[in-house]
């Protein structure tokens, strides 16, 4: 089996992730899909709006998704820890990841001792299906 690992928050699970989950699965015959959740610390300091459910809750969610095989929270501090942790052969970023730990994330992994291959994937209709449009300004879902 190929490890091919993927980062977001998920706060709600909706057709741009499940999208997003094919592409990865995508990327080998034989996929073993590993997605790491943002702690609640984490996505606090990133996220312009709250989130409206728990680490716990979107791990839960995650590990019962049909697509994903392993749901992991990742790291409160730094990203590396959990990466190593799991050792993918693929790490797969969404079309909108960007930052500090995008632009530095294959020197770490390097410096780190780990060599998988990166791949960007492609965006799904996200004119629509992204968290933040669709629950709007408000950091609320739409009635």
């Amino acid at each position: 089996m190929t490890r091919i690992m993927v980062f977001g928050t998920f706060d709600m699970i909706h057709p741009g992730h499940e999208d997003f989950f094919r592409q990865a699965r995508e990327l080998d015959p034989n996929p073993y899909l590993i997605v790491s959740i943002a702690r609640d610390s984490v996505a606090a300091r990133y996220k312009k709006n709250a989130l409206q459910n728990t680490e716990d809750v979107r791990l839960g969610l995650l590990q019962a998704h049909p697509l994903v095989d392993k749901a992991i929270l990742g790291d409160e501090v730094g990203y590396i820890e959990h990466i190593l942790a799991e050792s993918p052969d693929i790490i797969a970023l969404g079309y909108d990841q960007e930052g500090e730990y995008v632009e530095n994330l294959e020197k770490e992994l390097t410096h780190a001792g780990l060599h998988p291959r990166i791949v960007r994937l492609q965006p799904f209709k996200s004119e629509i299906y992204k968290t933040s449009k669709l629950r709007g300004d408000s950091g609320t879902l739409p009635a």
